[in-house]
């Protein structure tokens, strides 16, 4: 899915998620998909000159693995931050990565020929269930 130059971003990205994951995830590995998506996407739109260029989303049996590609060079750059000191207030950024580390399986940088990817693997079946015969099509946006 092509994101560069579109105005509303994370609403199409909530939009094809939502469109590709239906009755193929339980409701919450759905919800944990979106909120992995548009925290990546997000951090393309704030922390690169080029934004989002665009979102693959490659689904298997149980698996889903969403690319969000970006116009960025440096791979290293791509990291949680350290947990800050306790503090009183909120801090405004810096979770995101966690969040998304704590609901993925893995999650990687690629380098592309463009930039890089911010890759994620996402488990579809809760642990322990097993895939019904609606979970077993495969797609790619």
């Amino acid at each position: 899915m092509r994101l560069h130059d579109v105005d509303e971003p994370l609403l199409l990205v909530r939009e094809q998620i939502r469109e590709a994951l239906t009755g193929r995830a339980p409701a919450s590995r759905l919800d944990d998909a979106l909120l992995v998506a548009v925290e990546l996407v997000t951090n393309a739109m704030r922390h690169t000159g080029s934004g989002p260029f665009g979102m693959d989303l490659d689904v298997y049996e149980s698996t889903a693995v969403l690319w969000v590609h970006d116009g960025g060079k440096d791979i290293t750059a791509v990291r949680p931050r350290e947990p800050a000191a306790p503090s009183t207030e909120l801090a405004e950024g810096g979770r995101g990565l966690h969040l998304v580390d704590a609901l993925v399986r893995r999650w990687f940088v690629w380098p592309t020929e463009g930039g890089k990817a911010v890759v994620a693997e996402l488990d579809l079946i809760a642990e322990g269930a097993t895939a019904s015969p609606a979970l077993l099509r495969d797609s790619k946006l």
